[in-house]
């Protein structure tokens, strides 16, 4: 059994999250930075090669009433060409307020969010994971 990894998707930083190898837990795990579609697919087509990686779960960012937004069709046409270069299962799972729960989670560890996007994005990535994982 491959891992899982969660990605919360953003056009200036992706946040990753992965399971154990069991699949029961999931953990941040880095934050890959690029402006460059193209860079951010080939780093992550490595990180799926290099963690046996056999499924993909991508944050959906739906609106607070349930409605897509601009985010949400970016984050579809990522997963399109992210789907068509891995060839793996891509699951979505709705990611409201994850960002906020992470940010609340690092302040209350005496971490400024502000200083630590990088942090927040992947935190917010595993939140989403376990979530997912949760409600298998």
């Amino acid at each position: 059994m491959g891992r899982i990894l969660g990605i919360d998707y953003g056009s200036k930083r992706v946040g990753l999250a992965i399971t154990d190898a069991g699949q029961i837990i999931a953990s941040p795990f880095k934050t890959v930075t690029s402006h460059n579609l193209e860079l951010q697919i080939s780093e992550l087509s490595r990180i799926v090669e290099e963690e046996d990686v056999c499924q993909i779960v991508i944050g959906l960012p739906i609106g607070l009433k349930g409605n897509y937004t601009t985010q949400t069709k970016k984050t579809e046409q990522f997963a399109d060409v992210f789907r068509k270069k891995i060839g793996l299962p891509v699951t979505f799972y709705d990611e409201r307020l994850t960002s906020v729960q992470a940010k609340r989670i690092l302040i209350s560890e005496g971490i400024k969010p502000s200083r630590e996007k990088d942090l927040v994005d992947k935190t917010a990535a595993a939140i989403m994971l376990q979530a997912f994982l949760d409600s298998r």
